[in-house]
């Protein structure tokens, strides 16, 4: 039990760099799409950037608000963050570390977690910013988990498992070319999910003052911050997995499927670099008059079909 609870931290460390150079790679990324070099002091071209912004915040003075409750303002980010790397354990990939019959169901459930630790960041702030951005968070995150728990189960009536590795050897076909308005819905919502632009409407400056992690300094708000980049590279993952085919898996290499989780976490760096955020009301209406009446519309006619 104890050697496998070392393996499974051991396969975290890869992760965290990952998550690390990807923070790396956007900052390059919005760097030369607006036409300057981004970072490029730190060692060779900043390959050490994430190091030093890492050291930077795990050793500042941890300033905690005098009226906020303490206990759950520090656990909530810890939870933010733990949440994502048990993500890590189930998806999918050409060697698995843990096969899990209802990893499907254990996704939605551990994605919905999240809501929570949004909501316990701002209310414990006991600052109205910090409150008004975990509000907005929670009913965004709420309104888009609708859409995309209906969209996995439009992708299970094809593939028939629970099971994320069996799903991903079993999708021969692309779930993209056979329905392209449910793979642009899908995303549109992990975008949604993840806060990213054009959906930030929880972080935006201008109006909210950074929103429910107003009050978070030093190494919890790192931990925050690692946590949201944890979320855009799983879901990239999934993603390529779901939605492009996968006939040749069994001589498909590591290097094949990093190259396509890549791309899609290049789309994550191009929407924030090119796209400008939406209005509130329109972000939720997007949602509640357009993606829910198509995806419930899309179910119903697959399973009519088959």
């Amino acid at each position: 039990m104890l050697s496998h609870i070392l393996m499974y931290l051991s396969s975290l460390i890869p992760a965290l760099l990952a998550m690390s150079f990807y923070t790396l790679m956007e900052r390059k990324f919005l760097g030369y799409s607006q036409l300057r070099k981004g970072p490029n002091k730190v060692s060779v071209m900043g390959i050490l950037q994430p190091m030093s912004d890492a050291l930077k915040l795990f050793t500042k003075e941890l300033n905690l608000p005098t009226v906020s409750n303490v206990a759950p303002f520090i656990v909530a980010p810890m939870i933010n963050l733990i949440l994502s790397l048990v993500l890590w354990s189930i998806m999918p990939s050409p060697s698995p570390f843990l096969m899990f019959s209802f990893s499907l169901m254990f996704f939605l459930c551990i994605s919905s977690l999240n809501v929570y630790t949004t909501l316990v960041a701002g209310w414990v702030s006991n600052s109205k910013y910090s409150l008004l951005g975990a509000l907005r968070s929670v009913a965004q995150t709420i309104s888009y988990e609708v859409t995309m728990a209906l969209i996995l189960i439009w992708i299970l009536l094809f593939t028939s498992t629970y099971n994320m590795q069996k799903l991903f050897q079993s999708t021969y076909f692309s779930v993209m070319l056979v329905m392209p308005i449910m793979s642009y819905i899908w995303i549109v919502v992990i975008l949604a999910e993840t806060n990213r632009t054009p959906f930030d409407l929880t972080e935006g400056e201008s109006e909210l003052v950074s929103g429910f992690n107003t009050e978070y300094s030093s190494g919890l708000f790192a931990m925050l911050f690692m946590a949201e980049y944890m979320n855009m590279m799983i879901l990239s993952i999934f993603t390529t997995s779901m939605l492009i085919t996968n006939q040749s898996f069994m001589y498909m290499s590591e290097v094949t499927m990093t190259t396509k989780a890549l791309i899609m976490m290049m789309l994550f760096l191009w929407s924030r670099a090119t796209l400008p955020r939406m209005r509130y009301d329109r972000l939720m209406n997007l949602t509640w008059m357009s993606f829910l009446p198509i995806s419930l519309t899309c179910l119903i006619m697959t399973t009519n079909i088959i």
